[in-house]
Parts: C-alpha cells; sequence; structure tokens
C-alpha cells in the first residue's frame, strides 16, 4: 500500500471518528432535552429530539424507550387517520427494538402482551381480527406467563376466546382450559400481591407507623388487588354462563379416559364440577377418587371429604378436612384451604367448627377480608336461634354488622359488598325506638349459643 493510500485512510478514520463522536454528542444533548420535556409532560416539545435519538443512537439509554413510549402513546392519542396509525405501528417497533437493545430490562411476556393489547384496542386502525389477535395473546402468555400479568390484558386474552368460542371456532374444552390458565395466573397475582400488603398490615397492627413510601405501595397494592378481584368477578360470570352440569357432565365423561392420569386436568375438572354444583352426578366422585389416586394433596383430601359427607359419613369427612389441613404448608394457600374448609362446615351448619378455621384463614392472610364476611353471614343466620327474647335475637346483627366492617378495613376490594351486607343487617336490628323503650343504649348484650359472643348497644342516630 502507498503512502498517499495510507494517509487517505487515515483521514477517512479521523473523520468518521470525528463525525460519530459528534453524533454521540448531539445524541446525549437530545437525550437530556427530551427526558426534561418528558418530566414536565411536554410530549410535544419532545418529540423532534427523542426521534433523533432513537434513530441514531438506539442503544444509548433506556430512556429512549420508557420516554418514547409516553410521547408516542401522546401522539397516538392526539392523531386520526394514517398518521394515527403510523404512531401505533411506531410504538409497536419501539417494543420490539427496545427488546433488541435492552432485552434484561423488557420481560417477553409483559411486552408481548402489551404489543396485543394495543393491537386490540387499535384493531379498526390496524385491521387486525379475533383470530389474529387471539393468538398474539396466547403466544404471548404461552411464551413468559411469569411476566403477562396486566389485569386488562389476562381479561382481554379471555374474552377473545370466548368470542371465537360463541362463533364456533373453539371448543368447550379450549374455552374452559383457557378460563383455567387466566384463573389460576391470576391467583398467583393475587397471592403475591396479598403477601406484600400483609407485611405493611401487619406492621400497622404492630401499632407502627408506614413510611411515604411504604404508603404509596400500600396503596399500589390495593389497587392490583381491587383490579385482579374485578376481572376474575368478570371472567367468572361469563364462564358460568357457558358452563353448567348439563355441559360438563357429558364433557368430563367423554374425555376422562384420555385425561385420567394427569392431575391438572382432574383438579380442573373436579374444581369446576364442585363450584356448579354437579357433586350429585356419580361422575364427581369417580373424578374426585380418581385425583386423590393420581395426586393426593391436601386439595384432594377436602374433596374427598365433600364425597363422604354426600354419602353421609361426617366423622371421617371432617378427618379428611383436618388430615388435609395439616398438609398445606404455604400460609397463603393454606389460608384459602380454611377458608374451604369453614365454608364445607358452615354448610353442614357446624358453624362453631367453621369459625375456628375461618380465623385461622385471617391469621395467615390478614389482607384477606372473605372470612369475616362469611362469618357475619353465619352470625345473620343464627340470629333466631341464638338469644333469650325478640331484641336479644335481632341484637346479633349487630355483631353481624361489627364483623361485617372488619372486612373492608383490610380488604379495600370487598367494600360495596360490605356496604351492602352491613345495611342489610342494621335495617333488621332493633331500631332506635326500641333501644330507647329497653333503655339498653351502650348496654352489652351477651350471645348464647355457638356464637357465645358479647356485643355493646350502639347509640343509633
Amino acid at each position: 500500500m502507498s503512502r498517499k493510500t495510507i494517509l487517505v485512510y487515515t483521514f477517512l478514520l479521523i473523520g468518521t471518528g470525528i463525525t460519530n463522536a459528534q453524533t454521540d454528542i448531539e445524541c446525549q444533548t437530545k437525550l437530556s432535552n427530551f427526558h426534561e420535556s418528558v418530566k414536565a409532560k411536554k410530549y410535544d416539545a419532545a418529540y423532534e429530539s427523542w426521534l433523533y435519538v432513537k434513530t441514531n443512537c438506539p442503544d444509548l439509554s433506556l430512556a429512549i424507550y420508557a420516554d418514547g413510549e409516553k410521547i408516542l402513546k401522546h401522539k397516538i392519542d392526539g392523531a386520526v387517520g394514517d398518521e394515527k396509525k403510523s404512531f401505533i405501528e411506531t410504538l409497536l417497533v419501539l417494543w420490539k427494538d427496545r427488546s433488541q437493545y435492552f432485552a434484561s430490562n423488557t420481560p417477553k411476556g409483559e411486552y408481548d402482551a402489551k404489543a396485543c393489547q394495543l393491537q386490540y384496542d387499535y384493531k379498526a386502525e390496524l385491521g387486525k381480527n379475533k383470530e389474529n389477535l387471539y393468538e398474539c395473546f396466547n403466544k404471548a402468555f404461552n411464551a413468559d406467563k411469569a411476566s403477562f400479568t396486566h389485569p386488562k390484558s389476562l381479561y382481554t386474552y379471555f374474552y377473545l376466546m370466548v368470542e371465537l368460542f360463541d362463533e364456533g371456532k373453539k371448543s368447550a374444552t379450549e374455552l374452559f382450559n383457557t378460563y383455567d390458565d387466566v384463573s389460576e395466573k391470576i391467583d398467583v397475582e393475587v397471592q403475591n400481591y396479598s403477601e406484600k400488603l400483609n407485611v405493611l398490615i401487619l406492621k400497622l397492627e404492630s401499632g407502627k407507623t408506614l413510611t411515604r413510601k411504604e404508603k404509596n405501595k400500600k396503596r399500589a397494592y390495593e389497587s392490583y388487588l381491587k383490579n385482579y378481584a374485578l376481572i376474575q368477578n368478570n371472567i367468572d360470570a361469563i364462564a358460568d354462563k357457558k358452563a353448567n352440569c348439563d355441559n360438563l357432565i357429558p364433557l368430563y365423561s367423554r374425555d376422562f379416559k384420555i385425561h385420567q392420569n394427569d392431575s391438572v386436568w382432574l383438579k380442573r375438572a373436579v374444581n369446576r364440577m364442585y363450584h356448579k354444583q354437579c357433586t350429585d352426578d356419580a361422575l364427581y366422585e369417580k373424578l374426585v377418587k380418581q385425583y386423590d389416586k393420581v395426586a393426593p394433596s391436601a386439595d384432594t383430601k377436602i374433596f374427598v371429604a365433600t364425597v363422604l359427607y354426600k354419602n353421609g359419613k361426617d366423622e371421617e369427612a371432617y378427618k379428611y378436612l383436618e388430615d388435609g389441613y395439616k398438609l398445606e404448608a404455604r400460609p397463603y394457600k393454606k389460608s384459602n384451604l380454611a377458608i374451604r374448609i369453614g365454608v364445607i362446615l358452615k354448610n353442614k351448619r357446624q358453624n362453631a367448627k367453621a369459625r375456628v378455621f375461618l380465623w385461622e384463614a385471617v391469621k395467615l392472610n390478614p389482607s384477606n377480608g372473605k372470612p369475616h364476611l362469611i362469618i357475619a353471614e353465619m352470625y345473620k343466620s343464627s340470629a333466631k336461634n341464638c338469644g333469650k327474647d325478640n331484641f336479644h335475637q335481632r341484637a346479633v346483627y349487630w355483631l353481624a354488622v361489627k364483623e361485617a366492617k372488619k372486612a373492608s378495613r383490610v380488604d379495600p376490594t370487598l367494600q360495596k359488598l360490605v356496604n351492602q351486607s352491613v345495611a342489610n343487617y342494621m335495617a333488621k336490628a332493633p331500631t332506635k325506638e326500641e333501644v330507647f323503650l329497653k333503655t339498653m343504649q351502650g348496654k352489652t348484650i351477651e350471645i348464647k349459643c355457638w356464637i357465645n359472643r358479647s356485643v355493646v348497644v350502639p347509640k343509633l342516630d
């Protein structure tokens, strides 16, 4: 190579280096500019600087993608027609690029679900049909269930399955499998946020004050739990319309031979048969026994107990309940098991035993208010049987009110239900006039029978 040629290459390399350095400086400057604009929510002002950095230095900072998402969502909201479609498609590309340049900060399930949800929300603009969208959600869910957590996307995923089922494009088996997948995922997330919330509730109950950061976390955890409860209630309502004994019994009878050694299938079948009250059919007992044989656990013992109760073997059934409860060691799971046992015993009118398990459920998962509501309902149902006269019997409703209010104090998601229950109980409790005539205000009433509690007659307005 001649000296002249070497000099030309040297100048080219120096020039390239200078150009790259200038680009880097420009990118750093514009990165700072658009980031400050985004913090001030001046998204239009941020757009040009952001676009330059995204185009020329896509691996410079995660802020390109975090801020870019906010900028593009703002642009989408303010645009129409082809311009709107262009911004939507740009956001979809942005998430793909984020996974390329910052893979460790881009959970696949979370961002694939966000992309699917965006396409669903703007399906008309993008020309997407139900089949396209369902496959998008299904692929995202199965690729990374751990980070596919957003309540809205979980609901959309299930709802698309329901629409395809109604159109005859998906089978009942596929529908129920998707329902179970989504419900089990919601349960995982509810457990996650409940356990985090329990730490803060126990701190409050010990008399300590939450820090500002902890208060924000508490609000966030409660918000997630409220949203998951709403989604679960909605998909339950939809599934309940599709699932009834007339549909379930032939479906599970047909598939039993194929899945008789599949513990997941057996668990789901038994669960649905139990909750849809299809327990009188011989198939239920067959499923329960096979489930206990294939995968004996705390769960299977409870279901065996329901069969024994149905056959009038109450003493043996109760032993199975106790054995099942002892088998479960995980606090959150044990709490849910205690609630199930409590409800079974409540339905058998073994209220004192039921309350013991429901109290255990509260201790194990303090952020769950459902046990309080169940106990309040048991008090209400026993009002006529506990008390020496009509006034004392109706005083039981005050005890029910007191118990029900505990539910919303620990679990804000139950506020509406608690308000309804309290209004119902107060309407049946002694009136202000009755309290006055009997000069009972402020006095303590002892309630006998299984309840064995006292209640102070409240001051009524």
